[in-house]
């Protein structure tokens, strides 16, 4: 978001509502909201962006191209129509693999060496559209979906500075995606980072989960009628107390069933 209002002049933002944080619940805005307050841009925080939202505010902003990153819904064919030079999304995969709500997390509980950005044209399907641009990325074994997500967004913030004026002047050639090849990815729910105690996955598959799921809704699972959560870096985390090392969370429960990460 920074990147771009030092190149570009954005007209405005839409972004997610305020949502409850912390102990307290305060009613927090989202960074990218953040960012544009900060720079005295527009923001918009529909609860939701449908068709009489779209029609009553987003023209008005007077936009050429619309920019969408990690929106996380399907938005209307409606909205594409409005800006001359349509809508362009930023998606941290190498489409067509890992369409959807999670392609990070996914990347990282199948073990992939290599992921990447892919900035293609928005069209009414999820993640469909044709390609302008991917770049690969290196993955490493202590990527975790925070870190990663991160890495992925400030190296597209840099994408876009280049791909923005090179898509206005024609220059970049549209590529059909392989569609025949699209796999797809499903919206991560709390259950999604559950293992029973007295099953649990194997240390290589808890340590992708513990780093797929960090920081929502953590790998975890209930022991003494307790959340056990557990965290990178080898932190496990009970219910109610602060998170510790293995070694010391053990000797805090020596009968706790798993005895290493």
């Amino acid at each position: 978001m920074q990147k771009l209002t030092e190149h570009f002049q954005v007209q405005g933002v839409v972004t997610a509502p305020d949502k409850p944080v912390g102990r307290k619940q305060i009613l927090t805005s989202s960074p990218v909201a953040e960012t544009a307050q900060k720079y005295g841009i527009p923001v918009l925080k529909p609860e939701k962006l449908d068709e009489e939202f779209i029609k009553n505010h987003l023209p008005f902003l007077n936009a050429d191209l619309y920019i969408v990153a990690a929106y996380g819904k399907i938005l209307p064919q409606q909205l594409f129509n409005i800006p001359r030079l349509g809508a362009l999304n930023v998606h941290p995969s190498l489409l067509p693999k890992y369409r959807g709500s999670s392609p990070i997390p996914a990347a990282i509980l199948n073990g992939d060496k290599v992921s990447g950005i892919t900035i293609i044209k928005m069209d009414a399907k999820m993640d469909h559209g044709p390609i302008l641009y991917t770049k690969e990325i290196r993955m490493s074994d202590q990527d975790t979906f925070d870190s990663l997500s991160i890495k992925m967004f400030e190296e597209a913030a840099e994408i876009l500075i280049e791909v923005i004026p090179q898509y206005i002047k024609g220059k970049l050639t549209l590529k059909e995606q392989n569609h025949q090849a699209a796999t797809f990815t499903k919206l991560i729910t709390k259950k999604d980072g559950f293992f029973e105690i007295t099953n649990p996955p194997s240390l290589d598959k808890l340590d992708r989960m513990i780093r797929a799921y960090y920081p929502w809704p953590t790998a975890w699972t209930r022991w003494n009628n307790k959340v056990v959560k557990f965290l990178p870096e080898g932190l496990v985390q009970m219910e109610g107390k602060k998170p510790v090392k293995l070694e010391e969370f053990l000797r805090g429960y020596p009968n706790f069933p798993l005895k290493e990460l």
